[in-house]
């Protein structure tokens, strides 16, 4: 897993059937805690928002956090980080 803030909202009129409902956002991802220059696209399963920081399951996992794991995706964000410790 990874983690990031969002930082935008990816609007998508065509795409898999599988994927139509789905919110996209872009992430832009911490290591160490710190902001990286790395970002990503990530469906939203947990309605997080703009400037949110988020956890973000991905490879293989992400498609088990979906409804139907036959969805082609690579990165779901799973989680609100409410504080780092």
């Amino acid at each position: 897993m990874v983690s990031g803030k969002v930082v935008g909202t990816i609007v998508s009129t065509r795409k898999v059937d599988t994927l139509v409902g789905s919110k996209f956002l872009e992430v832009r991802l911490f290591r160490n805690g710190e902001d990286t220059d790395e970002y990503l696209i990530a469906i939203d399963t947990v309605g997080a928002g703009i400037g949110e920081k988020v956890l973000i399951t991905t490879g293989s996992g992400a498609r088990l956090a979906l409804d139907d794991p036959k969805t082609p995706t690579d990165a779901v964000i799973v989680g609100i980080i409410d504080e780092t410790l």
